[in-house]
This record gives structure tokens, C-alpha cells and sequence, in this order.
């Protein structure tokens, strides 16, 4: 008789989780409803069975290492025929359903439908998603919208009942109104969702006129909703009941509103924080200014740049920003000061440049004096190499 540890393929020291995987891989491979009609891929599939029986228990795996397959069945009432492993093929699948987590799983893996499946369930109808475009500043604020859908809605005809005779529905003559129809599959017999009624038990023979029977109808409908501020480009909205009526009535699906905030010409957006880059010229920076910039919650602002700002520095307004949508403040408005060389100048402008040129030391441009003794360090590294 075969080794327990050789029919699935791993060694005496393998773990409960190694020895579980790999009855699993092989029992898969050699089971009956894959294998249709093959005697010994049935002997294959017991002989592993048995063999997880035994060394997938905690117990009984020590008795075989010590004693063999003859003690265990000897000693500890080993189920199934003698020598020959399982008496029945039953036996050696509900080993199988128990490695796989039992029926739920087992029907998962093979498409087949148990007792108390989809029967007569009715199904929700479709979700739909729809884009909205709103500006920066309601972004900001938020705001109020409207759309417009074509949906299935219940038909007011009927209800969503299909038909407005009382003698409109009949039970479904193929599976007797339980929605389910049984069929054999090799060493099981499988419940089956009707084909004819769809699960449903039933079948209209006096449908609806206005309807046709599916008890929705297409329509236009509006929606209201609400966008919060601090929303931004790619998050979504859910409205609940808000998507197409399910087939016979059934409950609707759901709404999912896109958001795509449009940009803005003056503010950009970091996380919550608003960003603006604010020109001044290089006497302003030089001397120093206030600036007012703009604002969404106050309108305006006003700032004090102090002489010698550079161009790159950053000043923050505090809870000018984005709201947070988690609550807990806003973001920041983050000003960047550019500083911009004047492209056109006059005789006179020019002759004051130059006076202050010849004037300017070291102090007054240490950036720039920095990096002309880096360059000048570098250019002398490159002569000796």
C-alpha cells in the first residue's frame, strides 16, 4: 500500500498548513466531476482523501508515523473498508468539503447552486454614475446641484407588480414555483435557478400595457444633491436608491456622482492648502511692500514683504485654504513671491542700475557670491585632474 506521505507529494516533517495545500492542489486535480468516467482518477481521489484523513489530523498522524495505516485502522477505527481506503465515494468528499470550508466554498468552485440559493430573490437594479464639473471657488464653498437622469423607475401602472390582473400571474410550469430545478451531475444532484422564471417561481401571462410586463418604466428624473466644500477632481458622491429600478420592481441600484474640479486662472491646489504666486518687481523686493491678495473668505488680504525677500519665498495666510471634508479646520492660502526683472527700461532707469552695481558688496548677494566661489572651486578641480 501506498505511503500516505508519497500519495501527496510531501515529507514526513511538512507542516498541517504544507500537508492541507497540498491535498488540496491534488484533490482538485483527480475529482470525480473533472474527471467524468475515469475509474482511476475515482481511486486516485479516495487514496488522497484517505490520506488527508489521516495526516491532517493531529492525533491519528503520530499513530501512522509509529504504527502505519494497518494500526491506525486497527487502533482507532479508521472509517472506510479495509485496505481499500473508503468504502464509498460520499465518504471521501465530505473530506474534501471539509479541507475547502464546506459547501459554500465547494459549490463556489464549481458553479453549482444549494439549497436556499437565489430562489425567487429579486435583483437590484443597475447603479449608474454620472460627471460633474463645478468651478474652484465652489469647490471652496460648495454648493447645491441638479441633474437630469433617464432612469428606470417603477412603473405606475402595475406597481412594479407586471401586470394589473389579479389573474395576471401563474406558477412557473417547469419548476412548480419553487424556482429551482434539480439536475444530476455525476455523484450529485444540483438545485438549479429555472431557466423559464428566472428564479422567480412564476411567470406573467397577462403583462402589464404599460410596462410590457418588466414593471419599470424609462423616464427622466431630477436629482438634488449637496457638494461638500473641500471636495476635489476624482472623489465621488454616493446617493443611495438613486439608479435604475430593478427588473419587476425590485429595489433600485445606486448613484455615484464623479467630481472634476475645473482649474482656476490665478489658485492652484496643494492637498488643502490654496496656492497663488504674487509678481512683484525687484525694487519692491528690494525696499520692502505690502500687498493685498485675494481671498476666499475674506476677499482680501493684506501682507508685509520685508526688504530683501527673494523670489521662491513663501508666505502663509492660516485657514485661508480648503475646508477639510473630515472636519477639523481648513487648509492654508501659501502666497509665492516671484520676482520679476523688468524687461524695458528707460535711459534713466538704466543708469541707476549701473550705479548700483558699481556700489553693490558682498552682503547684499551672498547667494550669488556663494556660488561664484563654488564655480571657481570647481573649474580648478577640472585643471588638475
Amino acid at each position: 500500500m501506498a505511503d500516505y506521505y508519497e500519495v501527496l507529494g510531501v515529507s514526513r516533517t511538512a507542516t498541517q498548513e504544507e500537508i492541507k495545500k497540498a491535498y488540496r492542489k491534488r484533490a482538485l486535480q483527480f475529482h470525480p466531476d473533472r474527471n467524468p468516467g475515469d475509474p482511476e482518477a475515482e481511486k486516485k481521489f479516495k487514496e488522497i482523501s484517505e490520506a488527508y484523513e489521516v495526516l491532517g489530523d493531529e492525533k491519528r498522524r503520530p499513530m501512522y508515523d509509529r504504527y502505519g495505516a494497518e494500526g491506525i485502522r486497527e487502533g482507532a477505527g479508521f472509517p472506510g473498508g479495509g485496505a481499500g481506503g473508503y468504502a464509498s465515494m460520499e465518504e471521501a468528499l465530505r473530506t474534501f468539503m471539509g479541507a475547502f470550508g464546506g459547501e459554500s466554498v465547494f459549490e463556489d468552485m464549481f458553479g453549482f447552486y444549494g439549497d436556499g440559493g437565489e430562489v425567487g430573490r429579486r435583483q437590484q437594479g443597475a447603479s449608474k454614475r454620472f460627471t460633474v464639473s463645478i468651478s474652484f471657488s465652489e469647490a471652496v464653498t460648495g454648493i447645491d446641484k441638479e441633474v437630469s437622469l433617464n432612469n428606470y423607475i417603477v412603473c405606475e401602472g402595475c406597481s412594479g407588480r407586471r401586470t394589473t390582473s389579479s389573474q395576471g400571474v401563474k406558477r412557473c410550469s417547469r419548476c412548480g414555483g419553487a424556482g429551482q430545478v434539480f439536475e444530476q451531475r455525476g455523484f450529485f444532484s444540483m438545485s438549479m435557478t429555472c431557466s423559464q422564471c428566472h428564479g422567480e417561481g412564476q411567470t406573467i401571462v397577462d403583462p402589464c400595457p404599460t410596462c410590457h410586463g418588466e414593471g419599470r418604466v424609462k423616464a427622466k428624473r431630477k436629482v438634488n444633491f449637496h457638494i461638500p466644500p473641500g471636495i476635489d477632481t476624482g472623489m465621488r458622491l454616493k446617493l443611495g436608491g438613486y439608479g435604475d429600478v430593478g427588473y419587476g420592481g425590485a429595489p433600485p441600484g445606486d448613484l455615484f456622482v464623479y467630481v472634476k474640479v475645473e482649474s482656476h486662472e490665478i489658485f492652484d491646489r496643494q492637498g488643502n492648502d490654496i496656492t497663488l504666486d504674487l509678481p512683484i518687481g525687484i525694487t519692491e523686493a528690494a525696499l520692502g511692500c505690502k500687498k493685498e491678495v485675494p481671498s476666499f473668505t475674506q476677499g482680501i488680504c493684506k501682507i508685509s514683504i520685508p526688504a530683501g525677500t527673494q523670489s521662491g519665498k513663501i508666505f502663509r495666510i492660516r485657514g485661508e485654504g480648503f475646508p477639510s471634508l473630515q472636519g477639523g479646520g481648513r487648509g492654508d492660502l501659501l502666497v509665492r513671491i516671484v520676482v520679476e526683472t523688468p524687461m524695458k527700461i528707460s535711459p534713466e532707469q538704466r543708469q541707476l542700475l549701473e550705479q548700483l552695481e558699481k556700489g553693490e558688496v558682498q552682503a547684499s548677494y551672498p547667494k550669488r557670491h556663494e556660488f561664484q566661489a563654488k564655480l571657481k572651486d570647481f573649474f580648478a578641480s577640472m585643471k588638475v585632474s
